[in-house]
């Protein structure tokens, strides 16, 4: 049974695009490297016009497009999460650590009286 919320680029402008999004960014790499011998700035400036580019080629494909609609909408459900308060937040993390320190001390019980156990009572070591 195939997974309907796979997305497949099946178009070949789709596919054209996508292509020239990767070919755009891997351009400015190459020209970031190509001018090695330039000045930080405009070497900075060949590898952002092609990682831009690039990706505003990627983010007009249909894929793309559909990316930003699930970006829209994710920011969307963010926002409507009720986060704690800070009173909230930090007697959550009081009892986590509580925890935490009671199940250190409860192993750390374990581990001794099994050591005791197999060192003392059973090979009777000191």
């Amino acid at each position: 049974m195939a997974n309907p919320s796979v997305e497949t680029v099946n178009t070949s402008s789709d596919k054209l695009m996508l292509a020239a999004g990767v070919l755009l960014v891997v351009a400015g790499f190459v020209g970031f490297y190509w001018l090695g011998s330039q000045e930080w700035y405009v070497r900075g400036a060949a590898l952002a016009v092609g990682v831009i580019a690039g990706v505003v080629v990627g983010l007009l494909s249909a894929p793309g497009k559909s990316f930003i609609a699930f970006a829209k909408d994710s920011y969307k459900e963010v926002r409507k999460v009720v986060w704690p308060t800070r009173k909230e937040a930090t007697q959550t993390t009081l009892v986590v650590f509580g925890f935490v320190l009671a199940m250190a001390i409860i192993l750390w019980v374990c581990d001794k009286s099994i050591e005791w156990v197999i060192f003392s009572a059973i090979l009777g070591w000191k």
